[in-house]
């Protein structure tokens, strides 16, 4: 259950992670926000419930918005529904922000499903499409070779054995269409290992990849951030909460860099003609869940929340390529 929201027969599934903690740091909360990773609604209803005027709610999946009409029309033009991704968010929301929350990642609906394809728990097709449009996960294992095969693995999973697992990906598919996720799933535990108690699932970092890969997460993360420094007012909120250290990286470094704390110059360019921040840093480090929120949802484990506040400064441009961004090299282990 959202901390702040209501009691409800249509309340979601799943738990929102670190809403708790979320909403204190934000808090007051008023204005108009937008919540660009709208899933289950948690963050949604939680803002509605602690303060805010109007909450914009974007998502690129079509069928969360099916799931949520009940109980969306309680809140009436207080609560806006928009079909699209984050990255774009500074134009769904048609004027200046209060406030922006991205939860980013696969949501626990998605992986629930498995004719969505995103889980190896269940057989289902091989998709892992976040918007059921574009290439599907069977079409990169269809058509990439063994070099950009091994590369997504390697740069999105952090896949040691990136490699290995490409060579015996092509192999297979030599002899059949690889189409779902359990065939999938099958020639990557015949490549590791097996996986010894309290180890996670040796598909585990493949199926990441595979995942950021069809659906640009990385890519589309960097636009969200960027979208929202050029549409938040001053004072106002940036909240993101991540799952992994490549997500984490990239927020981590943008706060750090639009705050002024990537360095303090150089002879070439001195810290005094430097740009005035763009945010300052509400959270001083990543906050994450306590104990007993592990135990009552255990996807809140890897989870981490940063929270920045934007400044009057001018929108400024943005070196990508110092926020650790992968880029698709050819590496990784035989």
């Amino acid at each position: 259950m959202a901390t702040g929201a209501r009691n409800s027969p249509h309340d979601p599934p799943h738990i929102p992670v670190l809403i708790g903690p979320l909403i204190a740091a934000v808090s007051p909360v008023s204005g108009t926000w937008l919540d660009g990773t709208f899933g289950a609604g948690g963050y949604t209803r939680a803002l509605l419930e602690a303060g805010a005027a109007r909450v914009i709610a974007v998502d690129r999946d079509p069928e969360v918005f099916a799931r949520a009409r009940d109980w969306a029309a309680d809140y009436g033009d207080r609560l806006r529904l928009v079909e699209g991704t984050f990255g774009d968010l500074d134009r769904h929301a048609g004027g200046p922000l209060d406030g922006v929350v991205l939860d980013i990642g696969v949501s626990s609906m998605q992986i629930d499903q498995p004719e969505r394809g995103f889980s190896f728990a269940k057989d289902g097709p091989l998709d892992m499409r976040m918007s059921r449009s574009g290439p599907s996960a069977a079409d990169l294992v269809a058509r990439l070779d063994e070099a950009e095969l091994a590369d997504i693995l390697f740069q999105y999973g952090e896949e040691r054995a990136s490699r290995r697992i490409a060579r015996a990906i092509v192999a297979a598919r030599a002899e059949a269409p690889i189409t779902t996720t359990g065939r999938l799933a099958e020639i990557i535990a015949g490549c590791l290992p097996r996986a010894k108690p309290g180890q996670i699932n040796p598909a585990t970092r493949s199926f990441q990849a595979l995942r950021i890969a069809v659906n640009d997460e990385l890519g589309e993360l960097i636009a969200g951030l960027e979208a929202a420094e050029r549409v938040l007012v001053a004072g106002g909120l940036l909240a993101v909460v991540t799952f992994h250290s490549l997500e984490d990286r990239i927020v981590k470094r943008f706060f750090q860099m639009r705050a002024g704390w990537a360095g303090g110059g150089s002879r070439h360019a001195p810290a005094a003609d430097a740009p005035a921040p763009r945010f300052e840093m509400v959270t001083k480090k990543a906050v994450t869940a306590d104990a007993a929120e592990v135990a009552a949802n255990p996807r809140a484990r890897s989870a981490k929340l940063r929270v920045a506040r934007r400044t009057s400064a001018p929108v400024g441009r943005q070196d990508r390529a110092a926020l650790g961004l992968p880029g698709l090299v050819s590496k990784g282990n035989a």
